[in-house]
């Protein structure tokens, strides 16, 4: 008898890529719902949640390096970079590799890495509007957002909200942070916030990358 062979559904719906790239040409950006695998999801924010739990997260911050802050008033989210340590990372990361493939195949962007990170936002936490971008630093060229939480309630807050690249005060999308949600930005032009969670809030946060230097050394990742 031939043994069985586990199989799983795609990490994102095949659609997604076609869909994706359109969304980013015409506006920036790119938001779809149910895009997710549900059970990837769930065994993404078990991980999450067992590291909050724990003590496995750390506080993130603004800026890098030297410049790295702490600033509560600003951002209040506690975050993890993965690192492929669990099944469900691997496939998370192996997804976004394909996409990252199609991706310049279809726009020439010259994406050559992927980096990414947990986030876990606890109740009262906010991002304030940025960009993803470091001035003078400009490597990372597109931002992604994967969200983990199921059954998010219609009061939980902590939507994330983004803005017109020409108008930073105009809102052009507000994304509801329930598992199986992925957004996808330009990461230099698209401001974008958190707004405070009534909810523990969970997601994955990403960026594409393109070789930079400066001063003849290579910018690494983080």
């Amino acid at each position: 008898m031939t043994p069985s062979v586990a199989t799983f559904s795609p990490a994102l719906q095949p659609a997604t890529q076609v869909a994706l790239v359109d969304a980013l040409v015409e506006q920036g950006w790119y938001v779809g719902r149910e895009v997710i695998d549900l059970e990837l999801c769930e065994a993404l924010n078990h991980e999450l949640l067992h590291r909050a739990a724990y003590n496995g997260l750390d506080e993130a911050g603004i800026g890098r390096g030297q410049q790295h802050l702490l600033r509560k008033d600003i951002r209040g989210d506690a975050i993890h970079w993965l690192d492929r340590e669990s099944a469900a990372q691997r496939r998370y990361l192996d997804a976004m590799r394909e996409l990252q493939q199609a991706l310049n195949h279809a726009l020439f962007l010259g994406l050559f890495e992927y980096e990414a990170h947990f986030a876990h936002y606890p109740p009262g936490a906010f991002y304030q509007r940025h960009v993803d971008s470091f001035r003078g630093r400009a490597n990372r060229v597109i931002s992604t957002v994967g969200y983990l939480t199921p059954d998010w309630p219609s009061d939980g807050g902590g939507e994330m909200v983004i803005y017109h690249p020409d108008d930073p005060s105009q809102e052009v999308a507000r994304v509801i942070p329930e598992a199986g949600t992925f957004a996808c930005f330009l990461s230099e032009t698209i401001p974008h916030e958190v707004l405070p969670t009534r909810c523990p809030r969970t997601s994955i946060a990403g960026w594409f990358r393109r070789n930079a230097s400066l001063g003849g050394v290579l910018d690494p990742a983080r």
